[in-house]
């Protein structure tokens, strides 16, 4: 088994719709941030492929077809170099609303994480997303939006011609399915998951496990995860 799809889209442009998506295609379970949040070794393992170590990608990623979201759109570059024979698919939306949810969701979670909240998921957020890809200034609104729009050109430069579609999950089953090869499925409505309604009851939620304590919170996290995943 190898790798066949690559999201090279940030998170909060459609990445989870993408990734059930592509689930309901054939594709299996699809790689998310939500996998990396639920393996105790995995964000490790993205700590050390930011810094530079070297990581096998291809034992990494046994038994997966396709791959989305961070922390692994980081590293779409060097994917295709593992996985020559991989399609490319950047989700992307418009710059000043992914700003706005990326703040209000992602970014406000990560800043509600309790201190007993595990330190290698925490240190993965920041080492690759909020000092890797942003250094450090994602609040700086016009530097995280400049950001984002030089990642979107970067992939454009560098994945091959017909290796690439640029994908706005609000267009529905019929781009997506072309570019794959895939039959449109029927009876079947694209997915569209993980709204800010999720997110606003992740916050709640941690808001009262900040006290209530790290078995609690576990319970909370697990829950909401597989909500999402399921």
């Amino acid at each position: 088994m190898t790798i066949e799809v690559i999201g090279a889209g940030f998170g909060r442009t459609g990445t989870t719709s993408l990734a059930r998506a592509l689930e309901v295609l054939g594709y299996g379970r699809c790689y998310h941030m939500q996998v990396a949040m639920t393996r105790p070794a995995h964000p490790r393992f993205w700590i050390r492929a930011r810094a530079g170590a070297p990581v096998d990608f291809r034992r990494f990623f046994r038994g997966y077809r396709a791959v989305v979201d961070w922390p692994a759109c980081e590293f779409y570059a060097r994917l295709l170099e593992e996985f020559p024979a991989a399609r490319v698919v950047l989700t992307r939306r418009d710059p000043a609303a992914w700003y706005g949810s990326t703040r209000a969701t992602l970014w406000a979670i990560d800043r509600q994480w309790p201190r007993w909240f595990p330190q290698s998921v925490r240190r993965m957020h920041d080492d690759v997303i909020w000092n890797g890809r942003f250094g450090g200034r994602f609040a700086d609104r016009a530097h995280a939006i400049a950001t984002y729009e030089a990642h979107l050109a970067d992939v454009r430069r560098t994945v091959p011609p017909g290796r690439l579609l640029e994908f706005d999950v609000r267009e529905g089953w019929e781009p997506l399915c072309a570019f794959l090869d895939q039959p449109v499925p029927i009876g079947r409505s694209f997915p569209h998951l993980n709204d800010r309604q999720w997110f606003s009851r992740v916050l709640i939620a941690l808001r009262f496990a900040a006290w209530l304590g790290p078995i609690v919170m576990a319970v909370i996290v697990a829950g909401a995860l597989m909500a999402v995943c399921s």
